[in-house]
């Protein structure tokens, strides 16, 4: 059976009133969470309404070693000298970010779309950067010691003054890339490339192959 509660209007409208006040303060204190992405612990938590202004907020506050911020959307964020020491950035939207002097050293950016970043004095020790797209990108002075940048597109990117002793370049592109007083160490290096990619890679110093 089936019972009905008769209010008057003045009783309705309170209780719409109550229902309405409650729904924005839920829409208010609706929080980001950025995480670990080995323990799921909460590194930092943002009143902001995206992850991009979040992950600012937080680069400028904590560290962001670890974190978990795979697929993330971050175009044209600035990072600058940001901590995210071994972080999860796979497939993420880094295109046009200020990563300029960041710690990136062991990060997953595997699949990430870094056109046109400015990576300038970074660290990217034995960071996956393959099939990562950094066309156009800035990674002068950066270091890449021991990284894996298989696959890669480094079309028309700088790496003057570039640490790569031991990255791994194989399948790359590097077509317009300037690899001016780039270190690879000389004799004994052990940066990595294919037959294939001779021309370019000769090209991108400045040297002219001739039959």
């Amino acid at each position: 059976m089936t019972k009905t509660i008769k209010v008057s209007n003045e009783t309705y409208e309170k209780i719409k009133d109550q229902i309405e006040e409650e729904k924005v303060k839920e829409k208010k204190e609706k929080k980001i969470e950025i995480k670990n992405r080995w323990t799921g612990d909460i590194i930092f938590t943002s009143t902001k309404t995206t992850l991009k202004e979040a992950v600012e907020e937080a680069a400028g506050e904590v560290d962001l070693s670890e974190a978990n911020l795979r697929e993330a959307n971050l175009r044209g964020a600035n990072l600058h000298g940001a901590n995210l020491y071994g972080a999860d950035l796979r497939e993420a939207d880094l295109s046009r970010v200020n990563l300029c002097g960041a710690d990136l050293d062991g990060a997953n950016l595997r699949g990430a779309d870094l056109r046109e970043a400015d990576l300038s004095g970074a660290n990217l020790r034995g960071a996956d950067l393959s099939r990562v797209n950094l066309s156009r990108a800035n990674l002068s002075r950066a270091n890449l010691y021991g990284a894996d940048l298989r696959e890669a597109d480094l079309s028309r990117v700088n790496l003057s003054r570039a640490n790569l002793y031991g990255a791994d370049l194989c399948g790359a592109d590097l077509s317009g890339a300037d690899l001016c007083e780039a270190k690879f160490w000389g004799k004994g290096g052990t940066t990595r490339i294919k037959k294939s990619q001779v021309e370019e890679f000769f090209r991108a110093l400045g040297v002219i192959v001739e039959n």
